[in-house]
């Protein structure tokens, strides 16, 4: 089985093509066109900018995406209806409809957070096998295969917009068990780069930054990370980080550094020992990483460490870098585990949650 996934929730137009085969997914192409040099430009995303550039990449990467194989093969069409910017969710779910109605292929509504989900799904060589390291049978760079995602499963979705942990007893079970109360992690991020004058986004540049710092050079706040529920904020954190940098006597490299390095040691932190609690708590099997933020390479070697440190029963997952960021390969992943839907009851939904 093989499908077209279609991406246009924010400032990504993505389409992809990912067939169903052995028992895996195989990604047969992803494309990708971004407009982020525009809105580096604003320090952020304008709506109106990013659908008119998605109204103009559209048709050209889907043509890209099917040249490997071709309109025949195809067995269906995934697409992001929500959540997102509205007028960014038209154009995809439009142009999807448009596919539909006139090559009679089905069409898959697919939530976008679950698209980060379900990118565990899409690559065998990007997998983390904490049970084998444990026992010393591979090292930390072998890795294993998407069948062997076990429910219950933990997944922490984390991104600009979104910081929640959704327990998955199966594929047609989900349940989140926390989320952001205000600022999500790579908003955070974002803000406090803007506070120190890097361009948007700017979790890769604190992060690269940091790897040179002392991340207990500054005293930043790890908000709610002893509270009893699986909550998170991070607004708290921003605000220190205001009076940080209005603080700091001598605002040099090494400061610059070490202030980095603190910023995302607070934000790491906090999403390990909230996910690894709920991990312990519901007894899981496997713990997943989805959205931007699990870009981080920090976040992706201590979610690890802490697994065998605990000694909990789980393996944990995490996508390659770059499907871990908006594509649309991850959309026709979750499409796989989606019931398909008439043409004529697909909507945008920027509202959608869970």
């Amino acid at each position: 089985m093989i499908l077209l996934g279609i991406e246009t929730s924010c400032d990504e137009t993505g389409a992809a093509v990912v067939e169903k085969k052995n028992g895996g997914l195989q990604i047969l192409s992803n494309e990708v066109a971004s407009s982020l040099s525009l809105h580096a430009q604003t320090g952020g995303i304008i709506p109106e900018a990013a659908a008119r550039e998605q109204l103009r990449y559209i048709l050209p990467i889907i043509e890209k995406a099917i040249e490997k194989t071709s309109w025949e093969k195809i067995d269906g069409i995934a697409v992001t209806y929500g959540p997102g910017l509205i007028g960014s969710l038209l154009v995809g779910v439009e142009t999807a409809k448009t596919l539909s109605y006139v090559l009679k292929k089905p069409i898959i509504p697919v939530n976008h957070l679950y698209g980060h989900i379900y990118a565990n799904w899409l690559s065998e060589e990007s997998r983390i096998m904490n049970k084998e390291l444990r026992n010393k049978k591979l090292d930390a760079k072998r890795l294993t295969l998407a069948a062997e995602i076990e429910f219950p499963a933990l997944a922490l979705v984390v991104s600009g917009g979104h910081t929640d942990l959704v327990m998955m007893q199966s594929h047609e079970t989900l349940e989140v068990i926390g989320g952001t109360r205000d600022d999500a992690a790579g908003e955070a991020f974002d803000k406090i780069g803007r506070l120190l004058g890097m361009s948007y986004p700017a979790g890769a540049e604190i992060a690269n930054r940091g790897e040179k710092g002392d991340p207990k050079a500054f005293q930043l706040p790890r908000p709610m990370i002893g509270s009893d529920d699986f909550d998170f904020s991070f607004s708290g954190l921003k605000t220190a980080a205001l009076t940080a940098t209005k603080n700091a006597k001598e605002w040099d490299e090494k400061t610059l550094s070490d202030f980095c390095a603190s910023v995302q040691w607070s934000i790491v932190d906090v999403l390990v020992k909230k996910t690894i609690k709920a991990a312990k708590f519901y007894n899981v099997k496997s713990i997943l990483l989805g959205g931007g933020v699990a870009a981080n390479q920090m976040l992706r070697e201590q979610m690890q460490l802490n697994a065998r440190r605990y000694e909990l029963d789980a393996t944990t997952f995490v996508p390659r870098k770059e499907l871990c960021t908006d594509n649309a390969a991850m959309i026709a992943a979750a499409g796989f585990f989606t019931k398909p839907a008439s043409w004529q009851e697909v909507t945008a939904n920027p509202e959608l949650y869970y």
